[in-house]
């Protein structure tokens, strides 16, 4: 449940000076990538595991998943998904597309998803997870760290014992302090967090200059930055077969206009483009 996004023009210059931020931001937070063997041929098949993001969530329609859109496994041309890219050099994937998100989900979630995409015997995993960890009611309900870990070595377990040849893209959770920068100043914005109580740990009292918010926004986004740091982490456990996005997604200076403007924090179309680009280019250059 993220708002990662930006313009479907983007292109050339801008994708090398957006990728080269992120990767200065990964290494400015420590993040490690695993040493990875040569991606090998692309794969006939491709599942997507995470929350309402990989699902398309509000990307489409009033509070409603458009898979269709997701980054990761969607059909929409305009998105140009992971799938697409995949089939566009290898026409074997095509129909071997399966989204086993969740909106709503949490880490905790991740090893079902993990046994619906071996039951698939999907050869390509995306893994986009933790925002929902994060962004909860109050700064108190977020998952530790050490939970997220072990719930993520879980899910990774299952599929390297399920399915030993698959590659596995882990992708870095968006900066939600960059929501609040962006989103703060916008009126429509304020309402809408508040009506709906979006994101509370991080988006509560958004107009606050108060010592106590500066600070909470400051310790909910140090728990993002130690989740990427997990997400790196267990790559690098996990072994050649699974590659970390190095920050990528989390660097990206996403707007305001590429959020959905039904709750001001899901990617809209555009932004679920960007994601596909981004991610793509920080995985496995099939």
């Amino acid at each position: 449940m993220e708002g990662v996004a930006m313009s479907l023009s983007w292109r050339g210059a801008a994708a090398l000076a957006a990728l080269t931020a992120a990767a200065v931001t990964a290494a400015q937070l420590g993040f490690v990538a695993p040493a990875a063997a040569a991606p090998g041929p692309p794969p006939g098949s491709i599942a997507s595991m995470g929350d309402s993001i990989s699902r398309g969530f509000n990307a489409c329609g009033w509070y409603v998943d458009c898979p269709s859109r997701s980054f990761s496994t969607g059909t929409d041309t305009g998105v140009n998904s992971h799938y697409l890219r995949i089939k566009a050099v290898n026409a074997a994937i095509n129909g071997h597309s399966y989204n086993d998100a969740a909106s709503g989900a949490k880490v905790a979630d991740m090893p079902g998803q993990a046994a619906s995409a071996v039951s698939q015997g999907a050869a390509y995993v995306t893994i986009l997870i933790g925002a929902n960890d994060a962004c909860t009611s109050s700064e108190s309900s977020m998952t530790s760290v050490a939970a997220f870990r072990a719930s993520l070595d879980s899910a990774l377990g299952a599929l390297k014992a399920g399915l030993p040849s698959a590659k596995v893209l882990l992708i870095s959770i968006p900066d939600l302090q960059r929501l609040w920068q962006v989103g703060s100043g916008s009126a429509s914005a304020r309402t809408i967090w508040s009506v709906f109580g979006v994101c509370q740990s991080m988006l509560a009292n958004p107009s606050s200059t108060a010592a106590a918010d500066v600070a909470r926004r400051d310790r909910v986004r140090q728990r993002v930055v130690d989740f990427n740091g997990q997400l790196a982490a267990a790559c690098v456990a996990y072994g050649a077969n699974c590659k970390y996005d190095g920050g990528a997604v989390f660097g990206y200076q996403f707007t305001l206009s590429q959020v959905s403007t039904w709750d001001y924090f899901h990617p809209n179309a555009a932004g679920q483009a960007a994601l596909a680009s981004i991610s793509y280019a920080a995985g496995f250059g099939w």
